[in-house]
């Protein structure tokens, strides 16, 4: 640098940062003070090996076996002996691969849930609850919102002023009289929250011969319908962008969207139709004509056209939490 060279250049040979060399220059030692990343530094306070024999034997006597190390340091404490800190313990028997459950008791199981297929309407619901806020600050409307996941359609809803299990039975029930699923089976799948699972709404859907399906704890994904159908609604143009009044305003609105999302809104996951036609069964007409205009077009300019017409087949299976091999041949297809 005293020859011209520039302060950049020299730092990128030399690996360090311009600000790295502003520090130096002020010290009132020279030389190299860079940190030795490739040299082994052994702290000062380092565990001796016979020290972490000490500790691998302690924890695997009858005496301690079962106990986790916030409880062996404690009861050694008790005894008049102390070897090392609870972190100690925990860091050791995690480097020697003996950090697991030393109860009896087996580490507990979220196992995915079993995938489920529905081939038409009224076979297989998901539903959820979301907030909707209200005029009054920390107060909110609940908005219970059933979807049939093979037509997308929104078939049941209410907005109350509270989250229970009785008001979930309530609508339940009167989405399956609407529906006239009586005698037909049916799946109805949710996440864990309390209303989902409170006696009231598991009794109900036994009476009504809904088998319900529930998701592991903390993972949005296994109810990922009802997730996006929030996102819908609260991404919507005409999401207010203030509270609502009062539970009337909240209920006309989304009286208001639901009509737009079933019978206006064309649905990208069902080759856009909209929800209601897929549910009454009306997107095979409508495909198929729309894969005639597709041929026709083609047929009076082929050379417009790089491949065969676009794909108009209406889905014929829907899956919720698909596994492996389901998602490899909806990939294929």
């Amino acid at each position: 640098m005293e020859s011209g060279a520039r302060l950049a250049a020299v730092c990128d040979i030399l690996k360090v940062s311009p600000r790295t060399i502003q520090r130096w220059r002020h010290q009132i030692y020279e030389g190299d003070q860079r940190k030795k990343a490739a040299e082994k530094r052994v702290p000062a306070n380092k565990l001796t090996q016979s020290e972490r024999g000490k500790i691998l034997q302690i924890c695997n006597q009858a005496e301690f076996a079962n106990m986790p190390p916030n409880e062996i340091v404690p009861a050694l404490a008790d005894q008049g002996s102390y070897v090392a800190s609870e972190s100690s313990f925990y860091r050791i028997l995690r480097q020697e691969k003996q950090l697991v459950r030393r109860g009896r008791a087996k580490a507990p199981v979220h196992k995915r849930p079993d995938s489920i297929e529905a081939t038409g309407a009224n076979q297989l619901w998901s539903w959820d609850i979301t907030y909707l806020p209200s005029a009054i600050r920390g107060l909110f409307f609940y908005l219970y919102m059933i979807m049939d996941v093979y037509s997308r359609k929104i078939v049941g809803w209410e907005v109350y002023s509270s989250e229970s299990a009785e008001n979930a039975a309530l609508l339940i029930r009167k989405t399956c009289l609407r529906e006239k699923t009586t005698g037909s089976p049916l799946i109805l799948h949710s996440d864990n929250g309390s209303p989902m699972k409170g006696a009231t709404m598991l009794a109900t859907l036994q009476k009504l011969g809904v088998v319900p399906s529930f998701s592991r704890p903390s993972v949005s994904n296994d109810n990922a319908y009802s997730e996006a159908l929030f996102k819908t609604l609260k991404y919507h143009p005409g999401y207010p962008d203030s509270a609502f009044d009062d539970m009337d305003k909240a209920r006309q609105w989304v009286l208001e969207f639901v009509h737009w999302y079933n019978e206006i809104h064309h649905h990208s996951a069902i080759k856009f139709v909209t929800p209601g036609q897929r549910h009454r069964g009306e997107d095979i007409a409508i495909l198929k004509r729309r894969d005639e205009l597709y041929c026709k077009a083609k047929d009076r300019h082929p050379e417009r056209w790089s491949s065969i017409c676009r794909d108009w087949d209406p889905v014929r299976i829907v899956s919720l939490n698909p596994n492996n091999e389901l998602k490899r041949l909806s990939r294929a297809a």
